[in-house]
């Protein structure tokens, strides 16, 4: 048989809860006795794990018992942001969030919210602060697994190897006995009858040579190729043609832009790479046509010295052949000019499906893009320029290897 409360009886409860609840709260340290003080962050690539890390220091008179919460933005991957606490008067803690960034840029946090709980854990007092800092999301550089392999190419025309080949460098370095492998068109006849044995000349590689890499961020760097835009892919290429060239003791100068520029750097030696990441990594692509005059401009006033000049931009037919063709006669004149472009395969794989009478349509376009391609490639090649149009992942080892091609033959 159930027996029904009395009135009295139900608004003494709620009486007493609600006093207890007041009571509890009055008896919650402040969240404002909590000093939040976050590490300095350095630099993550993309997509690649890192963290940050608070320091929390209790400077109330209670003990403080409840949750941390470290809130960044979505792009900024972070994980595992909550963190329970308890401290006493005047101690410390490091709380470390994992961070994981989805994509490149400065990222920030949103806000660190303390929520401290009363004695009896009834209520709480919550405070959201802001607390400074910010993560350097890099450039992706997932070419560099293809760097070992072009060092040791570079090596051979650099005469460190075991089996030094002939070098089309500009200067003699000297002369040393055959081994098999060797060019013939190397052996020095007339040294060999000298010294009776057959030797072959060796010439130093051509070193600081300038390469400039220039980095079209218009619109047509903004289309995604598998997910990926096409402007990270050529950051990908551009990182790894950076890499190489500062080992190979070249230069390297970098011109990012559109309408305008946005990014110049020079830079040479060992840390070029990173500083090549650290400028591209606030680039973005801006919806407008690119200004070719510009961007060529931007490459003479780095100086008139012959170059191998690097234009990462879409093979867009159109774009081309108003914005670009133009301004490549001055260009292929003082200096080697390579177009990389990255490739669409979904073009490629529509115009060879053909299932149905719909997909007719659809195939015949695709060949139309393409055949526009091919002609603006043949333009390209006939007024001199070397034209690189791969797939994404294949750019970066196809450019590597272009330079590599170009410096054994003595063409930088």
């Amino acid at each position: 048989m159930l027996v029904r409360p009395e009135a009295l009886t139900v608004w003494l409860w709620l009486t007493l809860v609600v006093l207890a609840v007041v009571v509890d709260l009055a008896l919650a340290p402040a969240p404002a006795s909590l000093e939040v003080e976050r590490r300095p962050l350095g630099a993550a690539r993309h997509g690649e794990e890192t963290s940050t890390t608070l320091l929390v220091t209790h400077r109330g008179t209670r003990r403080a018992r409840g949750v941390l919460r470290d809130a960044w933005q979505p792009t900024a991957g972070d994980v595992d942001n909550r963190h329970r606490i308890a401290l006493a008067p005047n101690d410390r803690v490091l709380l470390t969030t994992a961070l994981r960034p989805t994509r490149r840029g400065t990222l920030r946090p949103v806000g660190v919210t303390v929520r401290l709980l009363g004695p009896l854990g009834l209520a709480a007092r919550q405070q959201t602060r802001e607390v400074p800092g910010e993560l350097r999301s890099l450039p992706r550089f997932d070419s560099r697994k293809h760097l070992p392999s072009r060092l040791a190419r570079l090596r051979d025309l650099d005469g460190r190897s075991a089996v030094r080949v002939r070098g089309a460098g500009t200067e003699f370095d000297s002369l040393r006995d055959y081994v098999r492998g060797d060019d013939v068109r190397s052996i020095d006849w007339r040294a060999s009858s000298r010294a009776r044995n057959v030797v072959v000349r060796t010439w130093q590689p051509e070193r600081d040579r300038r390469v400039v890499v220039v980095l079209d961020t218009s619109r047509t760097s903004a289309a995604r190729v598998d997910d990926v835009p096409r402007l990270d892919a050529a950051m990908e290429a551009a990182q790894l043609l950076t890499a190489l060239a500062s080992r190979a003791g070249d230069r390297v100068d970098m011109v990012a832009g559109d309408r305008v520029v946005r990014r110049r750097l020079r830079t040479s030696g060992p840390g070029a790479t990173g500083e090549v990441a650290r400028a591209l990594t606030d680039v973005h692509p801006e919806i407008v046509e690119a200004d070719w005059h510009s961007l060529a401009s931007a490459v003479t006033g780095l100086g008139r010295h012959r170059a191998l000049v690097v234009l990462l931009t879409p093979l867009e037919p159109s774009a081309v052949e108003l914005g670009l063709l133009p301004v490549l006669g001055p260009l292929t004149r003082h200096h080697r000019v390579v177009v990389a472009s990255v490739r669409n395969p979904e073009l490629v794989r529509t115009a060879r499906e053909v299932t149905d009478a719909e997909s007719v349509w659809t195939a015949v376009a695709a060949e139309q893009v393409l055949a526009r391609r091919t002609h603006t490639e043949r333009m390209l090649r006939a007024l001199g320029v070397d034209v690189l149009d791969v797939d994404a992942e294949e750019l970066p080892p196809a450019l590597a290897d272009h330079y590599l091609t170009l410096k054994s033959r003595g063409l930088l």
